[in-house]
C-alpha cells in the first residue's frame, strides 16, 4: 500500500492533509513507518484528488499468503469508496480463488503461451549468447525443442489470438470498481 502511495504522490504536489498523516503517523509510531489503517486513509486521500486512477497489482501470487487477504481486502475496500479507480491483477491460477474472495465479479482472463512463442524466445536468447561457442550445436537444438515443450505443459491452455501470449501461465484478473457499488453486494 505504501508503494502504491508513493507512485500516487510522486506524480504531483503533495497535499497538505497527506503531509500531515504522514507526520503524524510517523511521530506516534517513532519514526517506522506508518500502519496499515494510515495508508490507507492516506491512499483514499490521494485517490480522491485525481479523477481516474489505475491500480496494477502485478505478481499477485508473489505475496507472502499471510499478508495476501489484508492487501486484497485493502483494495476491495479502497475501490468500494473510489468510482473512478479501476484494479489490475496478474499473477498465476492458484491465488484466483483467494482474489475471488474478495472481488467477486472480477473478470478472469487465463493467458498462456503458445510454443512457437517460447521457441522464438529461446532463439533469440540463445543467439545473444556471449559464449556461444560453449555450445554444441546438440545442446543448442535440445534446449529449442524442450524448453517449450516443458513450458507449454505447465499452461492451461492457448488463447486464440497469439497476441496476448506470455512466457508465463498467469491469470489476468481485471476489475471494475463499479462492480462493487452494487445494493446486491454482500461486502
Amino acid at each position: 500500500m505504501g508503494a502504491m502511495l508513493k507512485q500516487l504522490v510522486s506524480r504531483g504536489e503533495v497535499t497538505e492533509d497527506l503531509r500531515n498523516a504522514f507526520h503524524k503517523a510517523k511521530r506516534e509510531f517513532g519514526g517506522r513507518r506508518p500502519l496499515l489503517a494510515d495508508l490507507m486513509g492516506m491512499l483514499r486521500t490521494a485517490i480522491a484528488t485525481i479523477p481516474r486512477v489505475f491500480i496494477c497489482v502485478d505478481a499477485l501470487d508473489e505475496c507472502l499468503p499471510k499478508h495476501l487477504p489484508d492487501l486484497l481486502r485493502s483494495l476491495r475496500n479502497i475501490a468500494q469508496e473510489s468510482p473512478t479507480m479501476k484494479i489490475f491483477f496478474t499473477g498465476r491460477p492458484h491465488v484466483r480463488e483467494d482474489m475471488q474472495i474478495f472481488f467477486t465479479k472480477a473478470v478472469v482472463m487465463p493467458i498462456a503461451p503458445h510454443t512457437s512463442d517460447i521457441r522464438s524466445y529461446v532463439e533469440m536468447r540463445l543467439t545473444r549468447d556471449s559464449e556461444p561457442e560453449a555450445m554444441s550445436s546438440d545442446l543448442r537444438a535440445d534446449i529449442v525443442r524442450v524448453i517449450p515443450e516443458m513450458i507449454s505443459d505447465m499452461c492451461v491452455g492457448p488463447l486464440p489470438t497469439p497476441a496476448l501470449s506470455m512466457m508465463y501461465t498467469y491469470q489476468r484478473l481485471c476489475l471494475d470498481s463499479s462492480l462493487f457499488r452494487s445494493a446486491s453486494m454482500p461486502f
